[in-house]
C-alpha cells in the first residue's frame, strides 16, 4: 500500500501533447496574468473606490477579500469539475465567466454590485490557476517541471511588477473603472489561444468517461460551499462587527468551523470525493499547503499594507503607491531563472527555508517604517522582500506533485491554490483589523503619557503656540496646539500599529524555517512522481 491507502502499479507511458510544450505554458499565463494583475491593480485602487463608492476604506477591502474567499469556494471542487465537464472545457468556461465579470464589475453602480460581481469574478478565477498548474505538471516531464513553474511564475509576477503603477496611472488619470476593463481584450486573447493549444489528456478524458456513470458527491459539495461561503461573511463583516462580539459573526463562525471539519470526515470516507483529503497524507504535500497558507497571507497582508500606508499616511497618489510596489515584482522576475536552475538541483526543502528566512529578515528591516522615510526606501523595503518570494513560489510548487499520482495534479494544484487564497483573505483581514486594533492601543498609551506635568508635553506646546494662530488669544491658541498635539499622537499611533503587524508577520516567517528542517523530507532534484497509486 502507498500512501493515501491505495494500490502502487506500473506506471503509464508519459503522455506527451501535440503542441509545443512551452507554446503551451505561454498560452496558460495569458489568464492568470489577467487574473494577478486585476488583484495588483486592485490594491492601490481601494482609496479610490471607497470615494468612487461612498463607502470606508475598511469597506473597500471587500472588493480584495470577497474575492479571494469566493476563489475559494471554487477552488477545492475545481478537479473534480474538470474531471467532470473536461479540463479545457472547464478552462476555457472560467476564462469567460472571469472576462465576462470583469466587464461587469466596471460598470458596478454601488459597492454592494461590485462585490458580486467580485464574487462571479472570483468563482471564475477559482478555475484559473489550478488548472493551468495542472496542465503544465501534465504537459512536461518531471525533471522539465522546475524550469515550466519558474517560467510560469516569471508571468504570474510581471502583473504585480506592472500592475500598481499601471493602476496608479489610471486611476490618477482616467477611472478606476478601467482595472476592471483591461482585462477584456486579454481574456478574449486568452480564449482563442487557449482554444487552439490546449487538450485534455487521455487519461482524463477516460476518467471524464468513467465519471459520468459515478455518483455526485453532493454532500460534499454543500459542505465546501457553505464552509467556504460562511468564511468569506466572517472575514468580511469581522472587524466592521466587533468580530465575535457579534452574533452574526459568531454563528457564521460556527457554521464554517462545523462544516470543514465536516469536509474532512466526510471527504475522508468517501470513494470518489469532491475534495481528495486523503492527499494530505503525503507529509510534503501537507507541509506544503501549510506553508502556501502562510505565504498568501503574509503576501497580500504586506501587499495591502505598504501602499495604504503609503498612501493614507504620507499621502502618496495611487500611481506614486504603485511605483514602491512594481521594482519589487521585477526583483522577482530576476531571481526566478536562477531558482528554476537551482530547484532541479538543490534540494527543495533548503530553498524554501532560505526564502522564508530573506523574507523574515527583510520584514525585520520593514519595522524600521516611520513618516520620515523616502520613496526610495519603501521602495527597497518591496524589493528586499520579493528576492526571496521567488524560493517559495517554484520550490513548495514544485514539492508538492512528488510522490502524488498524475491523475491527482488537479487535486494538487486546486488545494494549493486553496491554501493560498485562504492565507490572503486571512492576511488581509488580519491587517484591516490589526491597524484599527493596535492604534488604538498605541493611541491611549501615548495620551496616558501627555500628562500635565511632563516637561516635554509643555515644551512641546509652547513650540506649537508659537507657530498657530493666537488671533484669538491664548486661550484659543493653547486649543490649537493641543488639537495638533492630538493628530500627531493619532498619526504616531497608526505607524506603530503598522509597525507592530510588520513584525508579527516577520516573527511567523522566522518560526517556519526550523519546522521546514526539520519536518519537510528531501526530495531528490528532478525527482518524477511516485508510480500510479
Amino acid at each position: 500500500m502507498a500512501e493515501g491507502g491505495t494500490v502502487t502499479s506500473a506506471a503509464p507511458p508519459m503522455w506527451r501533447p501535440r503542441r509545443n510544450p512551452w507554446a503551451i505554458a505561454i498560452t496558460v499565463t495569458l489568464a492568470t496574468f489577467m487574473e494577478v494583475l486585476d488583484t495588483s491593480i486592485a490594491n492601490v485602487a481601494l482609496p479610490h473606490i471607497s470615494g468612487g463608492l461612498s463607502a470606508s476604506q475598511d469597506e473597500a477591502t471587500w472588493v480584495l477579500t470577497s474575492y479571494l474567499v469566493s476563489n475559494a469556494v471554487v477552488l477545492p471542487i475545481s478537479a473534480w469539475l474538470s474531471t467532470r465537464v473536461g479540463r479545457k472545457r472547464f478552462y476555457m468556461s472560467c476564462v469567460a465567466l472571469f472576462t465576462a465579470s470583469s466587464f461587469l464589475c466596471g460598470f458596478a453602480p454601488s459597492l454592494p454590485w461590485l462585490i458580486f460581481f467580485r464574487v462571479l469574478q472570483g468563482v471564475g478565477g477559482g478555475g484559473l490557476a489550478p488548472s493551468e498548474q495542472a496542465i503544465l505538471a501534465d504537459t512536461f516531464p518531471p525533471a522539465k517541471r522546475g524550469m515550466a513553474f519558474a517560467m510560469y511564475g516569471l508571468a504570474v509576477v510581471f502583473a504585480p511588477a506592472i500592475g500598481p503603477t499601471l493602476g496608479g496611472f489610471i486611476v490618477d488619470h482616467a477611472s478606476w473603472r478601467w482595472i476592471f476593463y483591461i482585462n477584456v481584450p486579454v481574456g478574449l486573447l486568452s480564449l482563442i489561444l487557449s482554444g487552439i493549444m490546449v487538450e485534455d489528456p487521455p487519461f482524463l478524458q477516460a476518467e471524464r468517461e468513467r465519471s459520468k456513470y459515478i455518483r455526485v458527491d453532493w454532500i460534499g459539495l454543500l459542505l465546501v460551499t457553505v464552509a467556504f461561503g460562511s468564511l468569506q461573511v466572517v472575514l468580511d463583516k469581522g472587524q466592521q462587527d466587533d468580530w465575535f462580539s457579534s452574533r452574526l459573526i459568531v454563528g457564521f463562525g460556527m457554521a464554517t468551523v462545523i462544516c470543514l471539519i465536516s469536509t474532512v470526515i466526510w471527504e475522508a470516507a468517501h470513494p470518489n470525493p469532491i475534495v481528495n483529503v486523503r492527499l494530505l497524507r503525503n507529509s510534503n504535500f501537507a507541509v506544503s499547503t501549510v506553508l502556501m497558507f502562510v505565504l498568501g497571507g503574509v503576501l497580500y497582508g504586506t501587499t495591502v499594507l505598504l501602499p495604504q500606508f503609503l498612501q493614507t499616511l504620507m499621502g502618496y497618489t495611487a500611481e506614486r503607491a504603485g511605483q514602491v510596489l512594481s521594482p519589487g515584482g521585477f526583483a522577482t522576475m530576476a531571481m526566478m531563472p536562477l531558482v528554476g536552475y537551482l530547484v532541479s538541483r538543490v534540494p527543495a526543502k533548503y530553498l524554501i527555508a532560505l526564502g522564508f528566512g530573506g523574507l523574515s529578515l527583510a520584514l525585520f528591516h520593514m519595522t524600521s517604517i516611520n513618516l520620515e522615510i523616502d520613496m526610495p526606501t519603501a521602495t527597497l523595503y518591496r524589493v528586499f522582500q520579493a528576492l526571496s518570494l521567488a524560493f517559495l513560489f517554484v520550490p513548495i510548487n514544485t514539492v508538492a506533485y512528488v510522490g502524488v499520482p498524475q491523475t491527482q495534479n488537479n487535486q494538487v494544484s486546486g488545494l494549493l491554490n486553496l491554501a493560498r487564497n485562504i492565507g490572503g483573505s486571512v492576511g488581509i483581514s488580519f491587517v484591516t483589523t490589526m491597524i484599527v486594533r493596535r492604534a488604538q492601543t498605541h493611541q491611549t498609551y501615548l495620551v496616558d503619557n501627555t500628562y500635565a506635568s511632563n516637561p516635554l508635553l509643555k515644551e512641546r506646546l509652547d513650540a506649537l503656540q508659537g507657530v498657530v494662530d493666537t488671533t484669538g488669544g491664548p486661550i484659543q491658541g493653547l486649543q490649537h496646539a493641543y488639537a495638533q498635539l492630538y493628530a500627531t499622537i493619532q498619526l504616531q499611533a497608526q505607524v506603530l500599529s503598522y509597525v507592530d503587524i510588520i513584525r508579527d508577520f516577520a516573527w511567523l516567517t522566522v518560526f517556519l524555517v526550523p519546522i521546514i528542517l526539520l519536518v519537510l523530507k528531501k526530495n531528490r532534484p528532478g525527482q518524477a512522481p511516485a508510480a500510479a497509486h
